[in-house]
């Protein structure tokens, strides 16, 4: 029988990419996203009977419990959470108020934490399990968005918790944190500026920005037995920008 996997904001790029991935990989694929028809779109875009799409609000334990019992029921036991859901919306520390702050942490890090907590005594049962939370390089430096900065800062300290205090039950937890991805979200910065993804490469060492795949990739490795000893790892996907910026020596300090 093949293992289960959730991945949650399945409705979203990322979360399709991975959907994808993971049931090529022969996984059965438990799909959670509060908005049901984004999940039908990727029900359409997956056309997979192993794909299980589950309206989940991560930002309701009694939803994401229900929705956790509801994939258990269907497939059995998970032996793989990625925590992908996640939403932004204050852009500055000048233009934010305490729903906002709130609300962004509420998305980013409580839901993961919450996602965790649903199956880990189902994965401590079972004596084994990979969970993969999609991070950011906005949890490693400062690229806008604070409150979703700290909340994925938060989630890198949770990715190392879990790994430490979960890995004797044979469970493996790792952060995946991209830099700038191509995706649905970034449409209305697209319809301002056709050209922003050409500007924002520029900041990029390697030219370049990833791709929802990307991502999928990754994230099929770290739940692989080949990352069988990768507990608690945090794994930028960014293209070389959290290790520096080309762009800032050349234009301030005259490097070639």
């Amino acid at each position: 029988m093949a293992d289960l996997a959730v991945v949650t904001g399945a409705g979203g790029s990322i979360g399709l990419a991975v959907c994808r991935r993971l049931l090529a990989d022969g996984y059965r694929v438990a799909g959670f996203d509060i908005s049901a028809s984004a999940l039908d779109e990727s029900r359409a875009a997956l056309g997979s009977d192993a794909f299980l799409p589950l309206v989940v609000d991560v930002t309701s334990g009694a939803q994401v419990d229900a929705g956790v019992q509801a994939a258990v029921a269907e497939f059995g036991t998970p032996a793989v959470l990625v925590n992908n859901a996640g939403a932004v919306d204050a852009i500055s520390l000048g233009k934010i108020d305490e729903a906002g702050w709130t609300r962004d942490i509420d998305r980013n890090l409580n839901a993961a934490w919450r996602c965790l907590n649903a199956v880990q005594p189902l994965m401590k049962a079972a004596k084994r399990g990979a969970i993969v939370n999609i991070s950011s390089v906005n949890g490693l430096g400062v690229y806008g968005y604070p409150a979703y900065s700290a909340a994925k800062a938060g989630l890198i300290h949770l990715t190392k918790f879990a790994a430490v205090e979960l890995g004797p039950f044979g469970i493996r937890t790792n952060a995946i944190c991209p830099g700038s991805v191509r995706t649905k979200a970034w449409a209305e910065h697209v319809k301002a500026d056709p050209n922003v993804f050409e500007r924002v490469k520029a900041w990029y060492p390697l030219g370049d920005i990833c791709e929802p795949g990307d991502v999928a990739d990754l994230v099929s490795f770290v739940v692989s037995p080949q990352a069988r000893m990768l507990n608690g790892a945090i794994i930028p996907l960014d293209g070389g920008i959290s290790a520096g910026s080309l762009q800032f020596a050349r234009e301030f300090l005259g490097a070639e």
